[in-house]
């Protein structure tokens, strides 16, 4: 559950991010990260449009960069756009200056003022920097779609036990992820329907 729900603690470390939406309103945030490539983002964008839901796509810059067309497909049919840097860069990993050139380098392609940090960690002075600049989205469950020790029910599993009021939930759009959701992209997106949820994208 540390992975799939993010610990309170986490919450409070970066308290100007969002991680959470309304409590009272029984509506999702659906969120993909990582592309766009050709090898998964088709797939999502056709089954958001048949199921009709919106969603906010967290794009690596130089995907975007390779892939306009995509980015320009998610756009048009009305979906929400945030950067995730320009090469899916550790906060940890990177100083301040290399990990702001690196998320300005970005936003030269993706034109944003959503940011979620790649693996979900900054530093603090990083933070510091984003949070004046940027809206940043973190993420109430994780489907670990990316994970080789999860099936696709599994994914569909932390979908219906971890979505909650408000719940901005992650998946991702990428090689690791796109055998699995598959399966469990339409299913969540069916049972989510079924028990009562709207969808929503960030403004």
């Amino acid at each position: 559950m540390f992975i799939e729900q993010p610990a309170v603690w986490l919450r409070w470390l970066w308290p100007k991010a969002i991680w959470r939406m309304n409590h009272n309103e029984k509506s999702v945030y659906l969120t993909f990260d990582d592309g766009p490539i050709p090898e998964s983002t088709p797939f999502i964008l056709q089954t958001l449009r048949e199921h009709n839901v919106k969603a906010t796509f967290f794009m690596v810059g130089d995907n975007v960069r390779k892939y306009p067309e995509l980015y320009q497909q998610i756009v048009d049919e009305g979906h929400q756009v945030g950067n995730h840097t320009h090469n899916h860069i550790s906060g940890f990993r990177h100083t301040l200056h290399d990990y702001s050139y690196n998320t300005e380098k970005a936003n030269a392609y993706i034109h944003s003022h959503l940011f979620r940090p790649p693996h979900g960690w900054m530093r603090m002075a990083q933070y510091a920097w984003l949070s004046r600049r940027y809206k940043i989205v973190m993420w109430d469950v994780v489907t670990r779609d990316y994970s080789k020790w999860m099936t696709a029910q599994d994914v569909f599993n932390n979908v219906k036990y971890y979505t909650r009021n408000g719940s901005i939930i992650t998946f991702h759009d990428s090689l690791k992820s796109i055998d699995k959701l598959r399966f469990a992209l339409p299913e969540a997106l069916r049972w989510l329907k079924q028990e009562g949820y709207t969808f929503k994208t960030f403004e």
